[in-house]
């Protein structure tokens, strides 16, 4: 039995490394994905995940299944295409570590799993299915994702969804708020950052923007919004949690950290349970995803960057909290 399962891109990021002699700035190989570093960050916790998705048959896509089978992530439902290389992103970051997206993805494998490559079994033996908005911007990989909630969600499991916007893999801004909203029509948990509630609702107030995508029917809904923390919603409940005080370098997979430290903590509870948490335990949870979280933006890089179990319970212990 699977904690988690996450269907979508798995590519490779490019992230600076410093500049050689003559000043040219160096990009050094990252995994990264949105849903695989979800998933990296529960395993690297101690939970059981597998992964589902696409790379190419060439050494980035060779490097990413080695990479998840190194941090004990089912490579079950990796597939791996004849034709259509592995997905390239080039990161870069601004002064505050706080970073961009160029795409090598016209196509990328990860846009080219079909429906009838879906591992159904994997499914079947998972307690929670993640998926985000990057696979729904092109076909097959549009319709692949929905056929996996949509199989999910049929053998009762909790549905994970991170409207994950990147403006450059979108036709328009109009189709993604489309697409992203469908999305939002599966899901038991969504985790958003603040631009993205902003997109989807078109409310800056973080206590009306989160009621309104709790409309759809999520039990849980989390908003990162980078050094000020997180924000949650369960119901009329609602609450902001503060981050924690370490030194930013590189903001990439915070928000996955986050969430991967979320479904690690609420592994083997029911969808009944989350509904009837008390304010104090979704808290303590949510500690300990800023925990995660915050600690990921300290090093470079996504997966690489991953804080253990040990070092978010010392950060929780030992670091202060940012005062916003």
């Amino acid at each position: 039995m699977f904690d988690v399962t996450a269907i979508g891109e798995l590519l490779i990021d490019f992230t600076p490394a410093g500049n050689n002699q003559r000043g040219d700035l160096l990009f050094a190989r990252n995994p990264g994905g949105a849903p695989a570093n979800v998933l990296a960050a529960n395993s690297r916790m101690g939970g059981k995940t597998a992964f589902i998705g696409k790379v190419g048959k060439d050494s980035f896509g060779a490097f990413l299944r080695g990479t998840l089978e190194g941090i004990g992530i089912s490579t079950e439902g990796l597939v791996i295409s004849e034709t259509v290389n592995t997905t390239l992103a080039f990161v870069q970051l601004d002064h505050k570590g706080d970073r961009s997206f160029s795409f090598y993805r016209k196509p990328g494998a990860d846009m080219m799993l079909e429906p009838e490559e879906v591992n159904e079994l994997i499914i079947d033996n998972s307690h929670i299915l993640h998926f985000g908005s990057v696979s729904l911007t092109d076909e097959p990989s549009r319709s692949a994702t929905f056929h996996a909630v949509s199989l999910a969600k049929k053998k009762g499991c909790i549905i994970s969804y991170d409207p994950n916007y990147r403006p450059l893999l979108w036709d328009s801004a109009e189709k993604a708020k489309e697409q992203m909203l469908l999305g939002l029509t599966f899901a038991d948990i969504v985790k958003v950052s603040e631009e993205e509630m902003i997109l989807l609702t078109g409310e800056k107030d973080l206590v009306k923007g989160s009621m309104l995508l709790a409309e759809e029917g999520a039990a849980l809904i989390l908003v990162s919004m980078g050094a000020k923390g997180a924000c949650y919603r369960k119901g009329e409940i609602f609450g902001i949690l503060p981050a924690y005080d370490v030194n930013t370098i590189d903001t990439n997979g915070a928000g996955d950290a986050f969430l991967g430290a979320v479904h690690y903590r609420i592994r083997g509870k029911q969808l009944s349970d989350i509904r009837n948490m008390s304010k104090a335990e979704l808290e303590n949870i949510l500690s300990f995803a800023n925990a995660a979280g915050s600690l990921t933006t300290a090093k470079g890089g996504a997966i690489t960057a991953l804080p253990s179990l040990e070092e978010i319970e010392e950060c929780m212990s030992k670091v202060p909290l940012l005062n916003y």
